[in-house]
């Protein structure tokens, strides 16, 4: 089936246009080929080539294309072969970079908390963290008053549930300068500690 030129669509249509309203993560793999390739040819349309390379080269084949082989394909030169095989590897090193990363250390922790560190209420903050402690994602569960910040288990454990975290790390700030934990501290710690036991989902901190 032939398909429509991109100038002939609807602009909402468009892969470009659609990328910058929803996102990229919701374009599909031809539609992020044809943003890629850039424009078609002359016989074909940019949406026609995408629609060839993601046909030849389905699923997890696609990671591993030569420029060669992209460039065996009718309608594709040297410069759209070389922009794909480019865009290609660009995906490939975020994904190993993602997967290389080091362990999240106490330094991480608190650089990324620079924001609520000054903050005249205290915050609750988690990391959720993977098998190889690795953050999936960090969340501020609760903001309470100038000295108290309440917190219940399920607040903590529904996310990290969801998040499928192996492990879950609890920050909190003391806006009142005294570091010393309160006996509140001491036995919303004991109550998460429990939960997580329970659920198997560790607490580092």
């Amino acid at each position: 089936m032939r398909r429509a030129k991109i100038n002939q669509l609807a602009p909402i249509l468009r892969p470009r246009e659609r990328l910058f309203r929803y996102g990229p993560e919701v374009l599909s793999n031809e539609e992020l080929i044809a943003i890629l390739l850039g424009s078609g040819t002359r016989e074909s349309s940019v949406l026609e080539l995408a629609h060839r390379i993601s046909a030849e080269f389905l699923g997890n084949t696609l990671k591993n294309i030569s420029p060669e082989k992209i460039k065996s394909i009718a309608g594709i030169g040297p410069a759209k072969a070389s922009q794909l095989a480019a865009g290609i590897e660009l995906g490939k090193r975020i994904a190993l970079d993602k997967k290389t990363q080091l362990h999240l250390t106490p330094h991480d922790i608190f650089d990324s908390l620079t924001t609520i560190r000054k903050s005249r209420k205290e915050h609750f903050v988690v990391f959720f963290l993977d098998a190889r402690n690795q953050e999936i994602k960090k969340e501020t569960i609760s903001i309470g008053t100038v000295d108290t910040s309440l917190v219940h288990p399920r607040e903590v454990f529904e996310p990290a549930v969801r998040y499928t975290a192996s492990s879950i790390i609890l920050v909190h700030n003391h806006p009142s300068g005294d570091l010393t934990p309160s006996d509140a501290d001491l036995q919303t710690t004991k109550r998460l500690v429990t939960a997580g036991d329970i659920l198997g989902i560790t607490i580092q901190d």
